[in-house]
């Protein structure tokens, strides 16, 4: 069956929580007194979601549909690049203005390209609500990435919705669950307090991995990590601006759309790691923020134009929010174009940071 004639969204979504809405009611309570007899607060975390998880930027073909030759070429990228981890979809523009089947057919590329990679794939897994989470949680399970992450739902407005909208997702989910602590631009609930992700983290093994991006990011870390465990893994966020002082504080990763710069978030990882060269940890790391402020500064901006130089893009289009960041009836398509100011900047940050880039493309790197 091609993946045109797949089953409506409507229909994925009933089928879904035909299967699930007994599990949710009953399940997540059996699991919780199974795990708990197996001592699963103190179920460690695992080895392989650690370090840099960069979420990878979705190409667009000249007409604006999702390019996802590019996308399966950028996940090689970052597994050449050294990270161990990638994330896809997760970032606003891939989660909102992607439709149902756009995205599940991306999960179902980069499952099938990361299974000859070295790199460990982790799904995003999210909704309007707990019904369209679980389709595509449902979905991610059959690809059996090592890992999936999931951020608040839209329509949620106490953190007992969002007890209950990741209550679910445990019931579903069989692989380490990463929770993100903020939501996108349609959300307007509160912040998921720290306790919640230690009482989530207490009642669930494969809970307990943290993207901590909200509020007071510093004092939510300080106690998510003196809870370790049962949290088990808290990551940086953020654009990585700040990884640095926080991982003196103890995170150990970093969640952000920098995929361009995978050979430099891992060389900045494994002086991290190794302590022995704070000068060389400082330099790469002052020239990585550097090159990810130029103008404009968004997550896609300029970096743009880098996927283009390292030879894995074809073009700079993205698709665009309406009015107000509102989500368009149809996708609003346009090509970044950058001034000769802007373009001199990036040219000359980009040159500053060779010293640390892997030069041979994966093309032709044997």
């Amino acid at each position: 069956m091609t993946f045109q004639q797949r089953r409506s969204r409507r229909t994925i979504i009933k089928d879904t929580l035909a299967g699930v809405s007994s599990v949710v009611a009953g399940t997540v309570l059996s699991r919780s007194s199974l795990w708990a007899d197996q001592n699963g607060a103190n179920t460690q975390a695992d080895p392989k979601i650690r370090g840099p998880f960069p979420i990878l930027s979705t190409p667009f073909t000249e007409s604006g549909e999702v390019d996802y030759v590019v996308l399966a070429q950028e996940a090689k990228f970052v597994a050449w690049g050294g990270c161990p981890g990638m994330i896809w979809p997760q970032s606003g523009d891939s989660v909102d203005l992607l439709t149902m089947d756009e995205k599940m057919k991306g999960m179902e590329v980069l499952a099938e390209t990361a299974r000859s990679l070295p790199t460990s794939l982790c799904l995003g897994v999210q909704g309007n609500d707990t019904e369209e989470m679980l389709a595509f949680a449902e979905h991610a399970e059959k690809l059996e990435p090592e890992a999936i992450i999931s951020r608040p739902p839209d329509s949620g407005k106490s953190e007992q919705d969002l007890r209950q909208y990741w209550r679910a997702l445990a019931a579903v989910a069989k692989r380490p669950v990463i929770l993100q602590t903020t939501g996108g631009v349609a959300y307007k609930g509160p912040l998921p307090s720290p306790e919640l992700m230690i009482e989530l983290a207490k009642e669930f093994p494969h809970f307990g991995y943290i993207k901590e991006e909200a509020g007071d990011v510093l004092e939510r870390m300080r106690t998510s990590i003196a809870a370790m465990p049962p949290v088990r893994r808290v990551f940086s966020a953020r654009g990585g601006f700040h990884w640095l002082r926080e991982s003196q504080l103890g995170s150990e990763g970093v969640i952000t759309e920098r995929a361009a710069y995978a050979d430099v978030l891992t060389r900045i990882w494994e002086l991290q790691q190794s302590g022995e060269d704070p000068k060389t940890l400082e330099d790469v790391f002052n020239k990585f923020v550097q090159m990810v402020k130029v103008k404009p500064g968004s997550l896609r901006g300029a970096n743009l134009s880098i996927w283009m130089k390292r030879g894995v893009f074809k073009n700079m289009l993205s698709r665009n929010y309406g009015p107000g960041r509102s989500i368009p009836a149809s996708p609003i398509v346009s090509e970044l174009k950058l001034t000769d100011e802007q373009i001199a900047a990036a040219e000359m940050r980009f040159d500053a940071l060779r010293p640390y880039l892997k030069e041979v493309s994966p093309e032709n790197e044997h």
